[in-house]
């Protein structure tokens, strides 16, 4: 068998990612925040990049951005000639003139002691009670407990009551005086700190949570001891309640509750939502405003244009050419991601109209494909766009992906969506008498009697997505 070697030309399609098209995918899924972060780096390491507030009224030449994925080669020459001044900016929106009480907001970082003194502070204690405080946060440990006695010996009562007479000794104040400041401390952040005992801290922080476990609190109060020997069932024989509902009240209690609130205090830093999108009621119309506040406004350096007019080496002259198209297409990519947000939050306020002018009842269930194909994009596009983005509206402050959500048919033939009977199973559950919470059942055939059609297992299942316990849980049992 002869071999030979010969050249044969094919024709072939494939989808080339390229890096412009990858730099537009990025920027248009990032937060507000996390695209200023990006910009200012790219500022810093790209030379030809210059962050510029422009005043009101000035003249820019915006440059639209290529409508295919391959974007021809720049003309360098012509646009040194013609003296184009690419910008970042997009659509024009008016300016908003608001306080930057973010700035005000301090870090949780530091020592437990620092942060507890700081919020002392703000609690705005006079005369005696702040002295009386400044005290009490000065015999906070570490691990968040108020240590100012030996409890050697001593019950958890007996500890607690010895602690307020020890204070009252030492700082000459009342007791109950003592008791009510002690008692204000311990709403602090983290939450069951300046417990006096265990029994306090893991208390404090039940009756913390957001939804009230009696169950959980009881075990609490009483039966600590038997929940340390796993004695399940003498908790449930002293409650007169299952074995089962103790067992899942003591993995709610591993799981949510912290025995140490001050230990690795400071490791995790809060993050703060800050809207992506201004929706505004304006006469009978919804304005769209995005928020560009802390993003830079880019331009091109005049200095390295005229440099590169002007003949620079052949060297300098290719590494200026590279940044100047990195700086064009960062600029570009920045440009076109705010036009297609606008576009999408434009789309979804002409879905949800009467959302906003009446509230969740007229929530309508849309999909991502409802936004594609009226504004004629990709599904993927749309979903972008809604991630990890939120928008103020006069309804409140919500996740983009709040406003898609899929639909149930009423009784009268009608969809509602699943956050609307979501919130109608809260404010039923809300409603009830704690010593006799509502079944699942008798909560489907309240919302039959609103006109919503669910099975009971349905109804289970968004209660327990809302965080409510069943109704043996929920009961309260003194």
């Amino acid at each position: 068998m002869a071999y030979e070697q010969r050249l044969d030309l094919k024709l072939t399609q494939s989808l080339v990612m390229t890096p412009q098209l990858q730099l537009a995918i990025r920027l248009l899924q990032l937060s507000m925040i996390e695209l200023v972060e990006v910009v200012r780096e790219e500022v810093q390491t790209n030379p030809v990049l210059e962050d510029s507030v422009e005043a009101d009224g000035d003249v820019e030449a915006r440059q639209e951005p290529p409508v295919d994925n391959q974007p021809p080669e720049m003309d360098w020459q012509a646009y040194l000639e013609e003296g184009q001044d690419f910008r970042s900016g997009g659509i024009d929106f008016n300016e908003r003139e608001e306080d930057d009480f973010m700035s005000n907001i301090s870090s949780s970082g530091g020592s437990l002691n620092e942060h507890l003194v700081w919020q002392l502070q703000m609690l705005g204690l006079q005369g005696s009670e702040s002295e009386l405080g400044e005290y009490i946060v000065g015999n906070i440990a570490q691990d968040g407990y108020l240590r100012i006695i030996d409890a050697t010996g001593m019950s958890d009562v007996e500890a607690e009551a010895a602690s307020l007479s020890e204070i009252a000794a030492h700082t000459g104040a009342e007791i109950g005086l003592v008791a009510g400041v002690l008692g204000r401390i311990q709403q602090f952040d983290p939450a069951g700190v300046g417990a006096r005992s265990l029994r306090e801290c893991l208390l404090i922080q039940a009756r913390a949570l957001p939804v009230r476990d009696t169950v959980v609190e009881e075990i609490i109060a009483h039966h600590l001891d038997n929940l340390a020997r796993r004695n399940f069932k003498a908790i449930a024989k002293g409650l007169g309640i299952k074995v089962e509902d103790v067992a899942e009240a003591a993995r709610s209690i591993n799981k949510y509750l912290n025995p140490t609130p001050g230990a690795g205090f400071g490791a995790d830093d809060s993050r703060a939502i800050v809207p992506d999108i201004f929706i505004q009621k304006v006469g009978d119309d919804y304005v769209i405003l995005l928020n560009e506040d802390g993003l830079p406004k880019l331009k091109i350096s005049s200095y390295y244009r005229e440099l590169l007019k002007n003949g620079a080496g052949d060297q300098a002259k290719g590494y200026i050419q590279e940044k100047l198209k990195s700086a064009v297409w960062l600029i570009k990519s920045v440009h076109q991601r705010q036009r297609t947000i606008y576009k999408v939050v434009e789309c979804i306020v002409k879905f949800q109209r009467e959302f906003l002018d009446n509230g969740l009842r007229f929530l309508k269930p849309i999909v991502l494909k409802d936004v594609a194909e009226q504004i004629g994009m990709h599904e993927s596009t749309v979903s972008r766009v809604t991630s990890n983005k939120y928008v103020q509206t006069p309804r409140g402050l919500f996740e983009l992906k709040y406003f898609f959500s899929t639909g149930m048919s009423n009784s009268d033939g009608s969809d509602t969506t699943v956050e609307y009977i979501k919130e109608k199973v809260r404010d039923i559950i809300k409603s009830e008498d704690s010593k006799d919470p509502l079944s699942d059942k008798r909560i489907v055939e309240l919302l039959k009697e609103s006109g919503i059609v669910v099975a009971r297992r349905t109804a289970t299942k968004y209660r327990e997505a809302l965080g409510f316990q069943s109704s043996n849980r929920r009961k309260a049992h003194f």
